[in-house]
């Protein structure tokens, strides 16, 4: 491809003088070409392979933008639209020695948290020379999630279970009395009720029995205690005493001497089981 000034167009039919491709004749020297971001000054000894390869374009791109139907002919003087290239935007990044993630993110245009939730980096202030960071992607969004109700628990209250009394003495244990199967009570009324240790009294009669006046209760009635708090004792008639004998509402509960409630004196319904 050649270029001539205009006013050396007339030697191109000169039978004296033979061109060669790409060779431009001139004043007797070459000029290198200037370049600009968006047009370009055709100098001498330019062609249009020449300008395409310093500004980075093809022959074809710079013949189709500026119009030119013959590429071996471009004019000094010409004026030629030169499209500048815009390098695509990074999309990674290599850690280099001394880089930090604010330094990173400030030099292309995003934040700390973007590049965190890119790389999933579970520490913003560690990163390593030679790692490859994402600049771009979809940033993490956090999900608040609503825990489902735990599943509500019924309350179940459950009866306790039957207490076996025991009137335990100093060395010995004595088990409540059962209550006899499927008998039937008589009640008696309100008694007032008061202890006795037989042990402490040298008596061998236990703590099965109570003491009642045998005019109201024969002995060897079996009676059925129960107290204002619900405590049952059932207790077999035994024996008479002082207090007893003397007051038809009252009973002398043998119990041991530890187990004898501090009031001392309690009150009860009393039936009687037939």
């Amino acid at each position: 491809m050649s270029i001539i000034k205009k006013s050396q167009l007339a030697l191109l039919f000169s039978p004296a003088l033979a061109l060669l491709p790409g060779t431009l004749i001139t004043q007797g020297h070459v000029v290198k070409a200037d370049t600009s971001d968006s047009e370009y000054t055709v100098k001498a000894g330019d062609t249009l392979s020449k300008i395409a390869i310093e500004q980075n374009q093809t022959v074809s791109e710079l013949a189709s933008t500026n119009n030119i139907a013959n590429q071996n002919l471009i004019l000094v003087g010409q004026k030629l639209k030169v499209q500048t290239a815009t390098p695509a935007a990074a999309t990674t990044y290599t850690v280099k020695a001394g880089d930090t993630l604010s330094q990173i993110a400030a030099a292309h245009n995003t934040t700390v948290a973007n590049l965190v939730s890119y790389n999933q980096l579970s520490d913003a202030n560690l990163i390593l020379v030679g790692q490859t960071l994402k600049l771009t992607g979809t940033a993490a969004t956090a999900t608040t999630t609503t825990p489902a109700p735990a599943a509500q628990s019924t309350a179940t209250t459950t009866a306790p279970a039957a207490t076996t009394q025991s009137q335990t003495a100093t060395a010995n244990t004595t088990t409540q009395a059962a209550a006899p199967a499927a008998a039937n009570a008589t009640s008696a009324g309100t008694f007032k009720l008061s202890f006795y240790d037989p042990a402490v009294l040298g008596s061998n009669m236990g703590y099965s029995g109570v003491a009642a006046n045998l005019s109201v209760f024969p002995k060897g009635t079996h009676l059925k205690i129960t107290l204002s708090d619900g405590t049952i004792w059932y207790r077999t008639v035994n024996d008479t005493g002082g207090f007893a004998a003397n007051n038809p509402h009252q009973l002398d509960v043998a119990m041991p001497s530890s187990q004898i409630p501090s009031a001392g004196i309690l009150y009860a319904t009393v039936e009687v089981l037939n």
